[in-house]
């Protein structure tokens, strides 16, 4: 899914985005055992994986970060738990074969004065490449620029695992 330099991107999104983006859901928990292992079991039983996850605390509380494969289902699952919970836009881009592939991601985005907020591993390879999922601060020029780049964005569809 390479988007190359001077094409337009070509993806229409439901939420009216054009760029390949994947949807990170944030869940507020309490810090204390066994709260996390709640929301995870949540899953049980339905088609949704967990394709990516980031835990961030303090002593009292702690952010859980989800990417999941099928999203819209997923919020629904994490809403009828009564979890609070943000939904936010991250991109997704395979590494490129290189000594240092994230010095490479990172000097682009760094080269159009676009500045990370979070990024993590994604525990699949779409592609058999791997992928690293980042917030941005501005995603349209992130997208844009790693796109000018030569750069393989992925999107939710990705994500799904061959049914």
């Amino acid at each position: 899914m390479s988007v190359g330099e001077g094409s337009g991107t070509g993806y229409s999104t439901m939420r009216g985005r054009d760029y390949p983006s994947i949807r990170q859901f944030t869940v507020f928990l309490e810090n204390r055992v066994g709260q996390l292992l709640e929301v995870v079991r949540r899953f049980e039983g339905s088609r949704v994986k967990i394709v990516a996850l980031s835990v961030s605390g303090s002593a009292e509380c702690a952010f859980a970060r989800f990417l999941l494969s099928h999203p819209e289902q997923g919020r629904e699952i994490l809403e009828r738990a009564g979890l609070a919970l943000i939904e936010s836009d991250l991109i997704g881009v395979e590494l490129p074969d290189a000594p240092q592939p994230l010095l490479k991601v990172c000097t682009a985005l760094l080269q159009a004065e676009v500045n990370i907020i979070q990024t993590y591993p994604l525990m699949l390879r779409p592609h058999g490449r791997p992928v690293v999922a980042l917030m941005v601060d501005n995603i349209d020029m992130a997208q844009e620029t790693l796109a000018s780049r030569n750069f393989t964005m992925i999107d939710e569809n990705d994500l799904l695992e061959d049914e």
